[in-house]
């Protein structure tokens, strides 16, 4: 699956998961969990029978805090939230603004879950959860964490959204030799895929891709433009350079190019392709030079010609 990978390798497109997939993924970690709690008790009975009670009571405390909530702590901070049923469903743990969790996000939310799904088996949990319009149990909120499907459908490709038209040419003096083709994978990734993220999550990546990018340009976002909006707009100024230096000037190589509208055949200026001027019979047609035509990206288009966009000026 296409992936929109940014700095700290996680994918863009992902969206919050619901109850039942995380109820099933909790369901698989749990089974897995308490069979190596009761492997491990058996080898504590085991290895322990020539010990008094108070010390077999204290390595069975032991074991359950190490197996039942020091593994699961341990397992997503090393996975970076992405446990045994969360990859078999999917899923993965990451922060409120779309990064990898690290060992104190895992640590509340192993912490809060021993109360909020072992010890009310799971019901506070689901009660949380559905309360919650991102589906965050009571671990979650603690600890900033989110969990969200890291699977999806694969749906038609989309193409990046071109900026409104009253911000054609504003950003034509930046300096984009400075902006690594990491960035410019993660800004056009990120447009692309803008629609399918969390609101919220998607104006903070908007943000932060936005100061990078003005970061290496050394120009600052404009206040009166939204951060989606900037990254489109410098998007296509830098295909519109790429066009430019690919193309040239827009016009053919060194050919004659048909006027409409004018009698005879129309010859190459001279002056501008750098060739000499060609003989012409007396009686032959009138001639004419052929203008010099602008590109079409530098042409002022009309309001029918300009592209529809989804963006809305601001007010």
């Amino acid at each position: 699956m296409s992936e929109l990978v940014t700095g700290e390798a996680v994918a863009l497109e992902l969206r919050p998961a619901r109850l039942p997939s995380r109820a099933l993924a909790v369901l698989l970690d749990l089974a897995v969990a308490f069979a190596a709690y009761v492997a491990v008790s058996v080898g504590l009975v085991l290895g322990t029978a020539s010990l008094d009670d108070a010390a077999r009571i204290a390595l069975s405390i032991a074991s359950f805090l190490l197996v039942l909530v020091g593994g699961p702590i341990a397992v997503e901070t090393l996975s970076h939230g992405r446990s045994l049923g969360k990859l078999a469903c999917g899923l993965r743990v990451v922060r409120d603004d779309g990064g990898p969790i690290r060992f104190r996000h895992a640590l509340v939310r192993g912490a809060v879950g021993v109360v909020e799904i072992l010890m009310t088996f799971g019901v506070v949990a689901c009660v949380a959860s559905l309360v919650s319009a991102r589906g965050r149990r009571l671990g979650d909120v603690f600890a900033g964490t989110l969990v969200v499907r890291e699977r999806v459908a694969a749906g038609p490709a989309s193409s990046v959204p071109p900026p409104p038209p009253w911000l054609a040419g504003r950003f034509s003096a930046l300096d984009l030799s400075a902006v690594p083709d990491g960035l410019w994978l993660a800004v056009r990734q990120y447009l692309t895929r803008m629609r399918q993220l969390d609101p919220q999550v998607g104006w903070g990546m908007a943000e932060r891709l936005a100061a990078d990018l003005a970061a290496r340009t050394g120009a600052s976002v404009p206040s009166d433009v939204p951060p989606a909006v900037f990254l489109a707009a410098v998007v296509q100024e830098r295909q519109v350079r790429e066009a430019r230096r690919a193309f040239g000037n827009g016009s053919g190589a060194g050919g004659a190019e048909a006027v409409p509208g004018t009698p005879g055949p129309v010859l190459p200026d001279p002056v501008s392709s750098g060739s000499q001027a060609a003989f012409v019979p007396q009686d032959a047609a009138p001639v004419v030079r052929a203008p010099s035509v602008p590109p079409a990206s530098a042409r002022p288009q009309s309001p029918e010609e300009r592209p529809a966009t989804g963006f809305v000026p601001p007010a």
